[in-house]
């Protein structure tokens, strides 16, 4: 079978959840089957396996529009230019929203089954409008008609098939749960201290932990707003990168300089870490938090649990699937108000509700201890990405001859 995967992210260009899918999916993929990759970005990589061919695509004639339009405009003209460069494929399988429009022109054009992955919805995420203007009328319009064409829309999570059912005009049967997945002997616990000291973290003191970029939706705000109710023996470092707008950036620091003026042990790495340095700062915390007030899956919440790291989470979307209660972690109801833009009803009793899980791991090592062993067993036990692909090779193969 002849795989065609559409992406924005591909390594070495990755920001978030979904880039990390598309790498270890395809990677295993290409073990089963012939895979192709292409990317919003300027991999070419014909000859290995699978293949990578990026586009760069010239924006220099949007030069007249305003700005925020520029990102969609771009995202349309590169699928354009993905089905110019001829497609030979028995499926094409897209991810996100920026390379939908690839797949339903691949559909029609080159008659082939067309299937996609929802890691976000934009109903869901009203805060893009700020990033993208009336951009983001486009990215929903291109989403709706992709998902009720696809003859497959792959949901992360039980409670992202609910959304889809929900919010589209789509058969309940094209709609398979196949979760994100985890690579076990990369993300696993690993020591080494002197990475902590390098970016001003105290190894002999406990750490909460947040790793994301800085968005609406991963809800880095509310676990500053917690920061005060946290004990002050407990260190907070935030590994965020990668904000919507320049505005939430400036506020974001803003207030990380406020914290760190009132109290020691705010650390702020203002990057996306490369896996090793992630790996260790997972294994050494004594404590991750995914605060997110929108959650389809979170890929980061496995990471932290492979390398033996309890999680204080978000009680909602794929977060309540993955963290189990009171045995891998702790579950904090972030009371979300179900009109947009679906912010926490009271905010500031959702920090509240961190803080109070995340100080549980304060004097209590042996309570992390015990949640991170548990935690890594589970992602262990029903998290590979060797059972993803074959669950997705599956589905492709049963779409063989429909499109």
């Amino acid at each position: 079978m002849r795989i065609l995967l559409l992406t924005n992210e591909y390594p070495p260009y990755i920001y978030g959840g979904a880039g990390v899918h598309i790498e270890y999916l395809s990677r295993e993929l290409a073990k089963l089957a012939d895979v192709e990759v292409r990317t919003f970005h300027d991999q070419d990589q014909p000859e290995a396996q699978p293949k990578v061919r990026g586009t760069r695509y010239d924006t220099s004639a949007f030069s007249g529009c305003p700005k925020e339009f520029v990102s969609p405009l771009k995202a349309l003209g590169t699928c354009l230019v993905f089905n110019g460069q001829g497609v030979q494929a028995d499926v094409v399988h897209c991810h996100t929203w920026y390379t939908q429009f690839g797949g339903i022109l691949a559909k029609m054009l080159y008659q082939i089954p067309f299937v996609l992955t929802v890691h976000s919805l934009e109903p869901l995420r009203p805060w893009k409008r700020d990033q993208l203007g009336n951009g983001y009328q486009l990215s929903s319009w291109v989403e709706r008609t992709a998902i009720e064409m696809a003859d497959a829309v792959i949901a992360v999570s039980n409670s992202t098939r609910d959304d889809v059912i929900r919010l589209f005009n789509v058969d309940p049967n094209k709609v398979p749960v196949i979760p994100n997945g985890i690579d076990t002997e990369e993300y696993q616990p690993r020591q080494a201290p002197e990475v902590l000291r390098k970016y001003g973290i105290d190894p002999e003191r406990p750490y909460c932990l947040f790793v994301g970029r800085v968005t609406r939706q991963k809800g880095v705000l509310y676990l500053l707003q917690s920061v005060p109710a946290i004990d002050p023996r407990m260190q907070i470092v935030l590994a965020a990168g990668e904000s919507d707008t320049p505005e939430m950036q400036k506020d974001f620091e803003a207030q990380v300089q406020a914290l760190q003026a009132e109290r020691p042990g705010v650390v702020f790495i203002p990057q996306m870490l490369g896996l090793e340095t992630k790996v260790v700062l997972y294994s050494h915390a004594a404590v991750f938090c995914c605060p997110s007030i929108y959650e389809p899956f979170g890929i980061i919440n496995l990471e932290a649990m492979a390398c033996g790291t309890p999680v204080v989470g978000s009680a909602l979307g794929g977060i309540k699937e993955v963290v189990i209660d009171g045995e891998t972690g702790f579950l904090v109801d972030a009371g979300i108000d179900p009109q947009p833009p679906h912010d926490p009803l009271d905010g500031g009793a959702f920090a509240a509700r961190l803080a109070e899980a995340i100080n549980r791991f304060v004097d209590n090592a042996d309570l992390a201890a015990e949640m991170g062993r548990k935690g890594r067993q589970r992602v262990i036990d029903h998290y590979s990405w060797s059972s993803v692909a074959q669950q997705t090779l599956d589905l492709y193969k049963s779409l063989a001859g429909k499109s």
